[in-house]
């Protein structure tokens, strides 16, 4: 299975599923990722956390811990 963290700086995914549960997933989806949404990888901060991505138009920080829940291909 690759995520969202598996993505390299510079590179697209598209959103195939949400894993997690409650509040979590609810919060990754009112941030704007949703299934089948592409994702481009714009930098990652210099200790590997956050990442910084492109979705719908806007920039998103998002957490490794975060980005490990977004299954994507």
């Amino acid at each position: 299975m690759k995520t969202l963290r598996d993505v390299p700086v510079g590179g697209t995914a598209k959103v195939v599923k949400l894993h997690g549960e409650g509040a979590v997933k609810r919060r990754i989806m009112d941030m704007g990722i949703t299934k089948g949404i592409e994702v481009y990888v714009r930098k990652v901060a210099p200790l590997g956390d956050p990442l910084e991505l492109n979705v719908r138009g806007y920039e998103l920080s998002l957490r490794k811990a975060d980005a490990e829940m977004i299954e994507v291909e």
